[in-house]
Formats: C-alpha cells, sequence, structure tokens
C-alpha cells in the first residue's frame, strides 16, 4: 500500500468526506463498466479503464512526466502492476455476471486476506484473535457465495481470485511505500495495463459509438478521481479514523445496482456482507491497538477498478 503523508494539519470531517466520496467514485467506475460490458467484450473494457485512466494523469503530469515515472525498485513496480491487473481482469469478469453489492461484498475478504498472507509472506507474528478474526471473515464469504447451492459460486471465482490477488498486491506495496510517490504507483499501474490491454484488445474490438466512449472515457474520470479522493482522505485523517468508512462501498454499490440494473442484495448477501466488515474492522481494531510494537500497514491508495 502506497504510504501517504498525512498533513500537519488534520481534518477528521474533511478525510471522512474524501473517503466516502472515493467510494462513490470506485462504485461508479463499477457501475459504467457494468453497463458497457453489456455491449462490449471485458477486455474492451478493461482497456478503456486503463486508457483512459493512463491518458488524463499524462495530461495531469505534464512535463514532470520524466520526472514522476523515476523509481527506486523497477522490478517491484513492474510486479505490483502485473498483480493489479490481474485483479481488474478478474474483478471486470466477475463484473459481468454479479449484482455490485454482491461482488463489492466478496471483494471485502482482501483486507482479512492481506492479514492472513502478512505472516507467511512478511514474517509478520498474527496473533489468536485475529486469526479468530480471518476465520470468521471467510465464514461469512462462504455464507454469501453458498458452495453447493443455487449458481453464484461459479461466477463468485472470479472476484475471489481478484480478491487473493489483490491481496498480494497491497502486500507488495510495503517493499516500496516508502520511496515511491503515489503519483508514480498511480502511473505505473495505469501505463502497465495500458501497454497490455493495447496489445490483447484488438482480438475483441467492437467500435463503440459516441455515447458509449464518453462512458468509456469516465472509467478514467470516476477511477482516477477515486484515488485523488482516498489519498486527500488519508493525508486529511488518521487512517484508524477514515479507513472503516471504506465499507460504505456497499452501500453506494447497492444504491447503483438498484437505479440502473434493479438488482438488490438478498438476505444471504446482505448477512455474510455484515459478517465480512464486522471481521475487517475487527481486525482493523487489533492491527491498530498494536501501536508503536508493530507499525499498522499503511493505507491503500489504489481500487482493484
Amino acid at each position: 500500500m502506497t504510504n501517504v503523508v498525512s498533513s500537519p494539519h488534520l481534518d477528521t470531517r474533511q478525510g471522512i468526506l474524501w473517503m466516502l466520496s472515493a467510494m462513490m467514485m470506485f462504485t461508479g467506475t463499477n457501475a459504467l463498466a457494468k453497463l458497457l460490458m453489456g455491449h462490449y467484450p471485458v477486455m474492451q473494457v478493461v482497456w478503456a479503464r486503463y486508457f483512459f485512466q493512463f491518458l488524463l494523469l499524462v495530461i495531469f503530469i505534464g512535463p514532470r512526466l520524466p520526472r514522476v515515472m523515476v523509481t527506486s525498485k523497477l522490478k517491484i513496480q513492474l510486479l505490483r502492476s502485473l498483480l493489479l491487473f490481474g485483479t481488474s481482469v478478474m474483478f471486470f469478469f466477475g463484473l459481468s455476471q454479479l449484482a455490485l453489492a454482491d461482488i463489492s461484498a466478496i471483494m471485502f475478504v482482501a483486507p482479512i486476506l492481506v492479514t492472513a498472507l502478512s505472516m507467511p509472506v512478511l514474517g509478520e507474528h498474527v496473533g489468536f484473535r485475529r486469526w479468530a478474526g480471518i476465520v470468521v471473515g471467510f465464514m461469512g464469504a462462504l455464507i454469501i457465495i453458498r458452495p453447493g447451492f443455487g449458481v453464484m459460486q461459479s461466477a463468485a471465482l472470479f472476484p475471489l481470485g481478484a480478491a487473493c490477488l489483490y491481496a498480494l498486491y497491497q502486500i507488495s506495496t510495503r517493499f516500496i511505500g516508502r520511496t515511491d510517490a503515489a503519483m508514480t504507483t498511480l502511473l505505473y499501474t495505469a501505463s502497465s495495463g495500458t501497454l497490455v490491454t493495447t496489445a490483447l484488445v484488438g482480438f475483441y474490438w467492437q467500435m463503440p459509438d459516441a455515447t458509449d466512449w464518453l462512458m468509456m472515457a469516465g472509467l478514467g474520470v470516476t477511477s482516477n478521481l477515486g484515488h485523488f479522493s482516498m489519498i486527500k482522505a488519508y493525508q486529511a485523517a488518521p487512517a484508524a479514523t477514515v479507513a472503516p468508512f471504506s465499507y460504505v462501498n456497499l452501500l453506494w454499490a447497492t444504491m447503483f445496482g438498484f437505479i440502473l440494473f434493479s438488482d438488490l442484495p438478498d438476505l444471504w448477501t446482505i448477512s455474510g456482507a455484515l459478517v465480512i466488515v464486522a471481521s475487517g474492522l475487527y481486525i482493523f481494531h487489533r492491527e491498530n491497538r498494536r501501536g508503536d510494537k508493530e507499525k499498522p500497514s499503511e493505507p491503500p491508495v489504489e481500487s482493484p477498478t
């Protein structure tokens, strides 16, 4: 997770508002993508997400581009970019088959996976209470997916895979979080994704009309606004204050899903989501209780979308 330096003048209210805005922008990206995938191949929509994000970043950075591209750990930047690209592809495939609220709830397993993987990958100590939170979180995911019942379990493999890759992506950022700026990270992930999808999109290309071009450009706008808002949130207030508000994503996803697709989560999804949120908040609480003994991981400034 890319390191974000907090402002010396913290404003809790502003931080919360920025986080709420970030979650709304990311959900807006998902909603636009789901609308587009009703008419275009998934890979073309993934290309649009990366291409327009990259284009807008280049315009914003301007002549500072060569300086922003400088990194001391190129291999790790490229690995992170590849992990996020894989996350995006699997997430979008899942999004094409599942309701917004369902896939958002399943993706909240990612922070729990970060804690589970931090011991074997980073050698960090994970105590009994946090392991209990991890187990409860996975139980919440099973409540949503309901293996052996209905048809959701096959489609749910995509967001589960995305959550696993995203957890590895978040862990990999700890190796460069203190050396590269947030804008450098955004630029590498956007440019890498653009290069890979541009090489592949020709096999799937369907010519969009003017309205769909605008919607595709909107993917880049909402994605960049979401990243910017999340960075501002962590600059304005402590992570312990604003991070729990990322769970409002479920509310935005439910609202967008109902308005645009007439989808509402069923009782199983709501119950499982509540279990995942509760376990995630408990793990986050235990992370912060470690205090100075073991510094909690920095908050993420990038979304899989």
